[in-house]
């Protein structure tokens, strides 16, 4: 067996991979991605992998894999799950064949998602059992086990990493060889078709295997309680890791107590649980997001008349919303055991710490986005209009000086949205700004839904060749897949006239004249229905970058640049802009800006003078 330092993310593909997966597919998301990336990347060969158009669809590719024999995993972060709940909820009830992991990623904080879901919230409510790993190495091994689960109980399991277990590293020993899966293939049964009595006796089914599955949750290897004492800790995922440098931290002060660690939160190992809480005055539960353990010890000490103190996010004893932390963790520990907090003991004296330096999140330097909203934002300058943003890069314009994303809800319902802002606003322009990657994840029925209705809004499609802000993973307008084939290129302009758009625009925003032109053909023909323009400039990292540029001092006067653009390598020195030559990419927004010709190219002579 060989050992290698991991990213969790890593761990688990791997993990799936020696478990003898045959589909994996999924959506790109925040802090999941890489996992499907590298089972592309690390695949012995015979794994069919694909970034599918959304989470939706995704699900259902792997269940059709799954109902035929096949080992399936499904990638995601904890708002696709919103997307995939629709046919999770059904598949819950018909069940599987093949092994059928559902790997939904949450982001405690958030970090980089819009909410903080904890997906140990959804098992409950879909009836599916939940794994919950603490680092990559439990990663590793727990990927395999759900496998078995699924297959033994024929259903499918949610797993569940948050973002430090995801992109957390550690050294992770790999199995040898690769498990043997050979489906059977798809046998035709009534049991695939859903109809509401099937749905009754399947629901029936449920009920009695749940409490099966909690059961022999209760011996799960990674289900774990130890210690003595009249005092207790229940925690789970990355929390068990804190929890652990907390005690550490508190040192020889800390009273007997017993720790509980939950690695399957749903159905809950109930036998286990019990054992923990017999004769015990007090417990408290760290756990992020959700207080799931919190509820079930609560449940089951009411059940049996214990009479003990379960304390946690609902008593305000551990913080009801974010990411845990070590600090967080050793404080709330501290007030629990009664001694004295380290971390606000260690805490260096107001005044000498050094301030951190603010740095919002723009959109980088020679982002063709920043081309995209300054040519609506020129041609709107006098015209009222509402400006529907979506999920993406493109939604970090919402700060100033740019101040062009007005709603940003979920993936696609920026369209939609526009649609029902129009209805109370008939006099106001509505814009609607999707990327590419949102337009064939959602994007798509809106548009159709708006040209049904016949609703004037404009469709602003930011199409830079990539599903950017998650790591510049392939989509269907790419011309390429995640296997590395060439693909048939499905053309963004040609979908929008196939679904009845009758004004389509395509231009490149880096002309911005052209993109103002373009934008005003837009508007106008928008007061007879859906209008659309298509901005076509790849992301950054998908091309060299340009020459330089720089101020002249002498014929600097107005600051416009600054003032108008919000580009991170612009910046105002003494009342002169000034371009960071480390941070310019080239793109030439601001000479294009600039009224009185102070920025200019860079020659091969002056670089780096």
């Amino acid at each position: 067996m060989a050992t290698e330092f991991l990213m969790g993310n890593e761990a688990i593909a791997l993990g799936a991979i020696a478990a003898g997966v045959g589909v994996v597919t999924g959506y790109p998301g925040t802090p999941s991605s890489e996992i499907l990336q590298t089972v592309a990347k690390r695949s012995p060969g015979g794994i069919h992998v694909e970034w599918s158009v959304n989470e939706k669809v995704a699900l259902e590719v792997a269940a059709g894999a799954a109902f035929a024999g096949a080992r399936a995993m499904v990638t995601m972060k904890q708002v696709g799950l919103n997307v995939a709940s629709d046919p999770l909820m059904s598949l819950a009830y018909l069940g599987v064949k093949g092994g059928m992991v559902v790997v939904v990623a949450d982001d405690p904080g958030p970090i980089s998602s819009q909410t903080e879901q904890d997906t140990r919230t959804f098992g409950l409510f879909s009836k599916l059992p939940v794994f919950d790993p603490a680092s990559p190495e439990e990663a590793y091994e727990m990927i395999g086990d759900a496998f078995e689960l699924s297959e033994r109980y024929g259903t499918p399991v949610l797993f569940r990493p948050t973002t430090r277990v995801c992109h957390g590293n550690a050294p992770v020993t790999l199995r040898e060889g690769r498990a043997a899966v050979v489906p059977e293939g798809f046998v035709k049964d009534p049991r695939w078709v859903i109809f509401p009595r099937l749905s009754y006796e399947s629901h029936l089914r449920i009920e009695q295997t749940l409490p099966v599955i909690g059961e022999a949750f209760s011996g799960y290897r990674f289900n774990t309680l130890r210690g003595e004492g009249t005092l207790g800790i229940a925690t789970q995922g990355i929390s068990t890791a804190y929890v652990g440098e907390a005690l550490a931290a508190l040192g020889a002060g800390v009273p007997a107590h017993r720790l509980l660690r939950v690695a399957t939160p749903h159905p809950f190992p109930k036998a286990l649980a019990l054992e923990f809480l017999a004769g015990l005055d007090r417990v408290l539960v760290v756990e992020e997001l959700d207080p799931v353990i919190e509820r079930e010890l609560q449940r089951l000490a009411g059940e049996r008349h214990l009479p003990v103190t379960v304390l946690g996010k609902a008593s305000g004893a551990v913080a009801s919303a974010g990411e845990n932390s070590v600090e967080s963790v050793t404080r709330a520990l501290a007030g629990f055991f009664g001694l004295p907090d380290p971390v606000l003991a260690a805490v260096t004296p107001p005044g000498e710490a050094p301030a951190l330096p603010l740095r919002p999140p723009v959109l980088c330097a020679g982002c063709p986005h920043r081309f995209s909203y300054l040519a609506v934002k020129h041609v709107m300058r006098k015209r009222k209009a509402v400006f529907g943003g979506d999920i993406g890069c493109y939604t970090l314009a919402n700060a100033d000086p740019l101040n062009m994303v007005d709603t940003c809800l979920c993936m696609g319902a920026g369209i939609t949205m526009a649609q029902g802002l129009h209805v109370v606003q008939p006099d106001v322009v509505h814009f609607a700004f999707i990327g590419d990657s949102t337009f064939f994840h959602t994007g798509i029925p809106g548009v159709i839904n708006a040209v049904y209705n016949q609703t004037p809004i404009v469709v602003v499609v930011l199409d830079n060749s990539t599903t950017a802000m998650t790591g510049l993973q392939p989509h269907p307008g790419t011309g390429a897949t995640m296997m590395g084939s060439v693909a048939e290129k499905v053309d963004i302009a040609t979908v929008l006239r196939a679904i009845g758009v009758k004004h389509v625009e395509q231009c490149d925003p880096r002309q911005l004249e052209e993109a103002e032109a373009a934008v005003t053909r837009a508007v106008d023909a928008a007061a007879a229905g859906v209008s659309a323009v298509i901005f076509e400039a790849p992301c950054i990292h998908l091309e060299p970058a340009g020459p330089m540029y720089r101020v002249d001092p002498d014929k600097c006067q107005c600051n416009l640049c600054v003032t108008r653009l919000g580009c991170p390598a612009i910046l105002s020195v003494a009342g002169k802009a000034v371009i960071d030559e480390s941070l310019c990419y080239g793109c030439d927004l601001c000479a294009q800006v600039c009224p009185f010709d102070a920025i200019s190219p860079v020659t091969a002579g002056e670089a780096g003078k």
